[in-house]
């Protein structure tokens, strides 16, 4: 009994017959998805094309002043004294997302315990 990787005329069929049906495949899931990614909503805004620039008329965070709630709930779990290190970093965090500052996963991973707040 022979190995057919190792005659290389009976695998050749399969290859291409696989190969075929693959690009075929491929073709068909391609002319299905093409139509739907060139459709629009009424207002003609296409998400992702200019990734670098915001959209005309998209809101803007002018100036971010944050009150001593958002001061508390950054700081949640961490140890007083907190260090004047992270007070700067949050004096720096400005209005950007912070996952930081949120909670994050349960269980052993719920270092700073938010999840513990009832």
């Amino acid at each position: 009994m022979t190995c057919p990787a190792a005659n290389p005329k009976s695998t050749k069929p399969k290859q291409l017959i696989r190969s075929l049906v693959i690009t075929g495949l491929a073709s068909g899931l391609g002319i299905a998805v093409v139509p739907a990614a060139h459709s629009q909503d009424a207002t003609g805004f296409i998400a992702g094309v200019a990734s670098s620039a915001r959209p005309e008329g998209a809101p803007a965070i002018v100036q971010f002043t944050p009150d001593a709630a958002w001061q508390e709930n950054a700081i949640h779990g961490i140890e007083t004294p907190v260090p004047p290190t992270i007070l700067a970093w949050l004096d720096d965090q400005g209005a950007w997302f912070n996952p930081f500052i949120h909670p994050g996963m349960t269980g052993p991973y719920d270092l700073r315990h938010w999840h513990d707040i009832e």
